[in-house]
């Protein structure tokens, strides 16, 4: 990551908004600290779309591969696959 101070962003901001665009991220300094991370905004990650439904206990997520919901829904009714066999008929 490139890392860029306060004044040279100011000065060339249409230059490292191009970068970003482009996908880069930018480390903003103030006296040579780091401040701020500029990062392009993009599709959420894998973690950021399943942590709502975490919360929500509707699935149990421990940083692996999702493993879905702790309890069966019981539902009423015909089950998923015999609806599909009916309506290819």
């Amino acid at each position: 990551m490139e890392r860029v101070g306060i004044r040279e962003l100011k000065e060339n901001l249409g230059h490292y908004m191009k970068k970003i665009r482009a996908g880069e991220k930018i480390i903003l300094t103030d006296r040579k600290k780091a401040i701020a991370i500029i990062a392009p905004l993009g599709e959420k990650s894998c973690e950021e779309k399943l942590y709502p439904l975490v919360q929500r206990d509707l699935a149990d997520w421990s940083g692996g591969k999702p493993k879905g919901m702790r309890h069966r829904i019981a539902s009423k009714g015909k089950s998923v696959s015999s609806a599909v066999i009916e309506d290819r008929r």
